[in-house]
């Protein structure tokens, strides 16, 4: 399995008033061509800070070093015209929350449209029927009409699998997921998982899951690696990890996910 995705030694700094501070330090992880690994950490690890690392979105002022090749290239230190292009194309990104990430002026079709056009020289009525086939793709009901439809006008899980379809429309060799089922209920997050599983095994793609959730980990990931106060604490395959943690916050987090077979306290 060749490495599609290689993170070396990556330490993520931003500056603060009382002076510089590593919000990721000296992460190292790899993803393979029609993988899934597992980000896994509570709030505030360094999950998200690695992803947009990846993506070339940290804010203004943020400082990275260590090394990001995406196909063996190179991507820290690149001029942003050049991240442009890669976005979206190569690489795309899944955010937490559909509604926000999700412009409510304009259709989701024409927004899959404008993703779609900026990477590739389409006509607008090539690049609509374009649009209503990655609907079609992700399960939405109708998606010759619906692709006119705005936002508000779907549920949360329909919002979700436009986002997928958004960030796959250009067949990108790395897509990265940062907690798409949170707001989710059981379901629709079991619906999702699968849509994810079936749309990289189709495409090859290489995908970054990244979640506070083991259990989710568990059905879809190959590695995982586990981040704490912006650390990689673990990494490993997902069996290994699963049923041989080397850590301590490892196995913390393991013993969190609620077993059928607990006994209930009366």
């Amino acid at each position: 399995m060749s490495e599609l995705l290689e993170v070396e030694d990556l330490t993520v700094t931003f500056p603060t008033t009382r002076g510089p501070v590593d919000v990721v330090r000296n992460v190292s992880f790899t993803v393979g061509r029609d993988e899934t690994v597992g980000i896994v950490g509570e709030s505030g690890s360094g999950k998200s800070m690695t992803s947009l690392a990846v993506m070339g979105l940290l804010p203004k002022g943020a400082r990275t070093s260590g090394s990001i090749r995406l196909d063996g290239a190179e991507l820290l230190g690149r001029p942003e015209r050049e991240l442009r292009r890669i976005r979206g194309d190569q690489m795309s990104m899944i955010f937490q929350d559909p509604l926000s990430s999700l412009n409510p002026y304009y259709t989701v079709g024409l927004q899959i449209e404008e993703m779609y056009r900026a990477h590739r020289d389409r006509s607008r009525k090539a690049a609509r029927q374009v649009a209503v086939d990655a609907l079609a793709q992700v399960g939405l009901p109708d998606p010759d009409k619906r692709v006119d439809h705005y936002p508000h006008q779907f549920s949360g899980g329909q919002r979700q699998r436009i986002m997928i379809a958004m960030a796959l429309v250009c067949r990108p060799k790395l897509l990265i997921a940062d907690e798409p089922t949170t707001a989710l209920d059981v379901t629709v997050q079991a619906q999702i998982l699968r849509l994810l599983a079936e749309l990289r095994e189709q495409s090859g793609t290489g995908m970054m899951f990244i979640t506070h959730d083991l259990a989710v980990i568990s059905s879809i990931a190959t590695r995982v690696l586990v981040m704490r106060r912006g650390e990689q604490v673990e990494y490993g395959a997902a069996e290994q990890v699963f049923a041989e943690p080397r850590h301590d916050y490892t196995r913390m987090l393991l013993e969190s996910i609620p077993r059928i077979d607990d006994e209930v306290a009366t």
